[in-house]
């Protein structure tokens, strides 16, 4: 009996439970006494122990990877200091000396404030907020002029704007950089630009122009959307799906299809159709296996409650384990200030 509770007690500490009417074991573990016979207190030797980062997945803009032996406050953390804390640099101010497209100034200064741009942020700074004019260490300057004509080239019958306009659409490629102060000098000429050039800012028709001059600043996007440097960033606890039984036959095929392409996987042994765990963490969750009574005492589902899968995915702006790395300076400092108010209020 002791065993039995003990392992329930585990099950509590470590593991979510998804049931078929709701999830069990969500609440905290966070505090030292909430089970007689387990020290939670804090150790760091212990956390260092247990604690590992294995990195999954990374491509230019994508990165996943698994924290695993951490808090979810602690996960949280990093979750939204990437959201909000982390800055860039984007369009601020735009100064409109002729707009006689159909889109109005202001709608036209929001889209071009969401355009990412490729800005290493950590090479400037944040702009005083009296000054009116920006200088070489916290401002950029872009420029888009562009005019709507017709093509003399194109044929008579032809109904394609392709064809019978030109510069037609305007894209993020038509805005150019316009260097301040010694700018030129401290970047190459490729270097400060928008992340894609095939953003469409507007559409227009013969006669119809845009000149702009576009002032970008450095700020996060805990004061606008428009500077947080990921598209999405998320966790997600491991799935940890447990057979409880051998499922064998159509039973097993039955089983692969309640899950996403992958979770199972049905394998022959001596001739009988078994199946097997092929890969949790691709599960969504879903919880289809309790629409059917033969599965509901054959299937355990649960989560890691201390194996957390991160998404970082980047705008572009800066590769997405940089971004990390710059979340957990942030995290960082915010220690530090804590520490610092600590030692003045025990001072006082």
């Amino acid at each position: 009996m002791a065993a039995q509770g003990s392992s329930i007690v585990e099950e509590m500490r470590n593991r979510v439970i998804l049931g078929e009417f709701g999830v069990r074991n969500v609440h905290t573990t966070d505090f030292p006494g909430n089970y007689p016979g387990y020290d939670d207190t804090w150790d760091q030797e212990k956390f260092e122990k247990n604690f590992r980062v294995d990195v999954v997945h990374m491509t230019e803009d994508t990165l996943e990877f698994d924290m695993i032996g951490i808090d979810a406050a602690i996960a949280n953390a990093f979750r939204r200091i990437l959201l909000a804390e982390v800055p860039t640099m984007a369009v601020e101010k735009v100064f409109v000396y002729n707009n006689t497209s159909i889109i109005q100034d202001e709608i036209l200064a929001h889209r071009l404030g969401l355009i990412p741009i490729k800005a290493d942020p950590r090479l400037f700074e944040y702009k005083n907020q009296g000054d009116e004019e920006g200088t070489e260490i916290d401002t950029l300057q872009f420029q888009l002029k562009i005019k709507c004509t017709r093509n003399p080239r194109a044929s008579k019958d032809s109904s394609d704007p392709n064809e019978l306009y030109l510069n037609h659409r305007v894209y993020t490629k038509h805005m150019q950089w316009v260097p301040i102060g010694n700018q030129a000098d401290m970047f190459p000429d490729s270097a400060i630009r928008p992340v894609h050039e095939d953003i469409l800012i507007a559409q227009l028709r013969p006669g119809q122009e845009l000149d702009l001059c576009m002032h970008c600043v450095k700020g996060i996007g805990k004061d606008h959307a428009k500077f947080s440097p990921v598209a999405t960033a998320s966790y997600r606890l491991l799935p940890e799906i447990s057979l409880l039984q051998p499922i064998e036959g159509e039973l097993a095929e039955k089983l692969r299809k309640c899950f996403s392409p992958g979770v199972i996987e049905v394998q022959n042994l001596n001739g009988r159709r078994v199946a097997k765990v092929a890969n949790a963490r691709l599960d969504t969750c879903t919880r289809e296996i309790f629409r059917h009574e033969e599965f509901k005492n054959l299937v355990r589902l649960a989560r890691v409650r201390d194996h957390y899968i991160f998404s970082v995915e980047s705008t572009g702006v800066l590769p997405p384990d940089v971004l990390m790395s710059e979340a957990i300076k942030v995290l960082m400092s915010k220690c530090q200030r804590f520490l610092e108010e600590l030692d003045l209020s025990q001072m006082e």
